[in-house]
C-alpha cells in the first residue's frame, strides 16, 4: 500500500509548556504561517541534525537524519 510503511507519522509525543513558552511558539507559527505542531516537528528535527553533525539543515530530509543515526 505505501512504500516504505515506516514512513507513517504514527509516532505521537507528547510536550507541555508553560503559557509563556506556549505563547512563544504560537506567536512564532502565526509569524510562519504554518500550525504549531508542523513548526515544532521542523525545528526538532533540524535540531535532531546539528547535534548529528549534519551540516546543511537547509535541504534536509528524513533520510539524512535517519542514515547519520544509524552510523552514529
Amino acid at each position: 500500500m505505501y512504500p516504505d510503511p515506516k514512513r507513517l507519522r504514527n509516532n505521537r509525543l507528547t510536550l507541555r509548556f508553560d503559557q509563556y513558552e506556549h505563547d512563544l511558539i504560537t506567536a512564532l507559527a502565526n509569524y510562519q504561517g504554518e500550525q504549531p505542531s508542523t513548526l515544532l516537528r521542523q525545528l526538532v528535527i533540524r535540531e535532531a541534525a546539528l547535534l548529528l553533525g549534519i551540516d546543511n539543515t537547509t535541504s534536509l530530509s528524513r533520510d539524512d537524519v535517519c542514515a547519520k543515526a544509524a552510523n552514529s
